[in-house]
Parts: structure tokens; C-alpha cells; sequence
């Protein structure tokens, strides 16, 4: 990943590239952002141009054996750190056994999700993180000299992800880091960070990507015609990840609409046998899985609120969502949508607890049936 494949952020990639070249990147810089603006590609970048042997004036030179090596993500002094699930073992399972399918995920396309990643190492229903073996290990390799005679790169994805282990014992090597070593944590949640290693970090926010970047990339790359490619990053809200969902229209958000529909009409018509099948289904998705549906589901909620102010340009929402929400907007109002809202982000809490998923769905269609009472 070079400079010049990121999209759009040409002034987080100027100041960085400035930084670098003034000797003046802090040794442990937190990039923050939300999903799909390019957290991670940026960071792949900054290591291939600290790595490189031959930098140019805006990008590594491309050509170099450390470059080279930066290709497959195969350079001996950038190490990787993400969120991971336990083999059969039980025992605390370090990145390592997942190398070969994080480099191809990176291969296949560095803008990705947490679900995407869960889904390409097979977790199912388990939730990842980064055990504290992790710690332990990178220690362990920050401890040897660099192979190449350079930096020192750690790249930690979703450092949010650590254990409580895991998180303080990493704090100690922000404290006392390694000579020539350069950590880059790669956040959506940095509130979720021990506030001693917020501190020992210098943050840099991305904002969303400009439309008319993702759009240039949509045209270019996906073909697309450009008014469908503007429809679509207008949709995006500033996320590349979001455009490709939604150029793909995948199962996945085709599966929340219809949850998110059943919940609603089933809460309203008080069917609750059916709500209880309903919590039932949604219970065995696995908690990330359930998390990502109430997000959805608040985004739901905001866009059919927004709807009623007849404003098309504040709504974001694709054909088959527009046609739902022609008859459902009605019923989310100042009279409910502070409650209803209130009710999905407490629910989304309750899974992140590991509250027992059928509890959670049931309760939450049982709120719905009073907040669309009351509307």
C-alpha cells in the first residue's frame, strides 16, 4: 500500500509524509477514524515509506528490497498485531497463527471490516481479541535488532480489541519503547483504550472521504456510470467500506433490512410468539453480527425520523429502504425517537456485557411495542 492508493485525505497524507521526512513521526501514533476511511491503509503506507530505503519526495520509491518485501507484507521489521479467536486448544493463540490469512486479506483489499475479518478466519460466533501472549511476544521482537538497520514498525488493529492484560502490559512498552520503534494503533473505538495509553499517544482523527473521491474510485475501478457512482457515495456516508456494500448489496444487509422490518411490524401488530422466534433468530448471529444489526438499526431509525422533515438530501438510504420508509417514517417522531434510540443502544450494550442474547432481542421487541404505541 503506497500513499497514492489511499483515497482522498491528501491533507492527513501531506502532513504525515512531512512528518516523516522532518524526523518528527512520534513513536507511537494513534490514527482514529470511522469505519471505511482509510485507518489502516494509511498505516500501511506510513510503514512502507519509514521502511523505505530510497524515499521519494510524496511515496516510497516502490523499487527498494524493502518495498519489495512491503508488496506481500512479508518485511521482517513490520510486525502486525489484530484481534484473533482461540484455537481448539483453549490456550491463548498468538497473530502469528493467523499470518497467512491476514496477509491475504490485506492482498485482497486493505479497506475491510471487522466482520470481514471474522468471516475470512471463520470465527462464527466467537468474539476476537488480542490475548496477552500477544504482548509477550512482540516484546520478545522489539528486544532484536533491526534486520533491514531501520525502524521498528508495530502495526495493532483495533488495539480496542486487547485484553486487559494485553492492554497494560503494552503500556509499558509505550512508556519505555525499543529504540527506533514506531507503534501505529488503528482505532474506531479509542474511548475504549486504558486512558494511560491514550496519553502516551499522539491522535490523528481521519474524517469521512470526500463523495466525490469515492466516486472517482467507484467510476474508475467498479466502472460504474457516474450518476450511479454518485448515488452511491452520497450513500456511503464517507465510507469507502460502505460504498462496496453497497454496490454489492450484500446478504448481510439484506438480512438486517428484513430484521429490522419483522421487528417493527411484529412489534406493532403485538405478535408475540412470532417476537420471540424473532429474538430467537436474531440470538444465533453470532454478537458481532448482533452488534453491526443495531447499529443498523439505530441508522434506521435516524434516517425514517429525518424522512418526515420531506428534506430527500439529509436521507440516506438505498431504493429498498426509501420504499419501507415511505409507511413507516409516520411512526418515528419527537414523541418516541429519543426512547427507541435510547432502547437499541442500551440493547447494543447488553451484547457487548455478553447478557444472554435471547433475553436482549425479546425485551428489546417488547420495549418497540410500547415506544410505536406511544407514537
Amino acid at each position: 500500500m503506497f500513499f497514492r492508493d489511499i483515497i482522498g485525505q491528501d491533507n492527513i497524507k501531506k502532513h504525515l509524509i512531512n512528518q516523516i521526512k522532518a524526523g518528527k513521526i512520534p513513536h507511537a501514533l494513534l490514527i482514529c477514524g470511522k469505519n471505511g476511511t482509510g485507518k489502516l491503509p494509511l498505516a500501511l503506507a506510513c510503514a512502507r515509506y519509514l521502511s523505505c530505503q530510497n524515499p521519494q519526495e510524496h511515496d516510497a520509491c516502490g523499487t527498494c528490497p524493502s518495498c519489495i518485501k512491503m508488496n506481500k507484507f512479508i518485511h521482517p521489521d513490520v510486525h502486525f498485531i489484530y484481534p484473533i479467536i482461540k484455537k481448539k486448544s483453549g490456550k491463548d493463540t498468538l497473530c502469528a497463527e493467523y499470518l497467512p490469512a491476514w496477509r491475504e486479506q490485506l492482498l485482497e483489499s486493505p479497506y475491510f471490516n471487522i466482520e470481514q475479518w471474522l468471516k475470512k478466519i471463520g470465527a462464527e460466533n466467537q468474539q476476537a481479541q488480542i490475548f496477552v501472549r500477544e504482548s509477550e511476544e512482540i516484546t520478545t521482537k522489539l528486544s532484536l535488532k533491526s534486520s533491514q538497520g531501520g525502524y521498528k514498525i508495530v502495526i495493532i488493529w483495533l488495539p480496542e480489541k486487547m485484553n486487559s492484560e494485553c492492554s497494560n502490559k503494552l503500556l509499558k512498552l509505550l512508556e519505555e519503547p525499543p529504540q527506533q520503534t514506531i507503534f501505529l494503533l488503528v482505532s474506531e473505538e479509542p474511548e475504549s483504550l486504558l486512558p494511560t495509553i491514550l496519553s502516551r499517544t499522539q491522535r490523528l482523527t481521519l474524517p469521512p472521504i470526500e463523495e466525490s473521491e469515492i466516486a472517482k474510485v467507484l467510476i474508475e475501478k467498479y466502472l460504474l456510470v457516474p450518476t450511479d457512482a454518485s448515488d452511491i457515495a452520497r450513500l456511503s456516508g464517507g465510507s469507502f467500506i460502505q460504498a462496496i456494500d453497497n454496490i454489492r448489496l450484500g446478504e448481510e444487509e439484506k438480512l438486517f433490512f428484513d430484521l429490522f422490518v419483522s421487528l417493527m411490524r411484529l412489534s406493532y401488530q403485538r405478535k408475540i410468539k412470532d417476537m420471540k422466534m424473532w429474538s430467537e433468530h436474531v440470538a444465533e448471529l453470532g454478537r458481532e453480527r448482533q452488534k453491526s444489526f443495531l447499529i443498523y438499526c439505530q441508522r434506521m431509525v435516524r434516517e425514517n425520523f429525518i424522512l418526515n422533515f420531506h428534506t430527500p438530501q439529509m436521507n440516506y438510504m438505498n431504493e429498498q429502504e426509501r420504499k419501507f420508509s415511505s409507511r413507516f417514517a409516520p411512526f418515528v417522531n419527537e414523541k418516541n425517537i429519543l426512547n427507541i434510540t435510547k432502547e437499541l443502544e442500551e440493547a447494543q450494550v447488553h451484547v457487548e456485557q455478553n447478557v444472554n442474547p435471547k433475553m436482549i432481542f425479546f425485551d428489546l421487541s417488547l420495549k418497540m411495542i410500547v415506544q410505536l404505541k406511544n407514537n
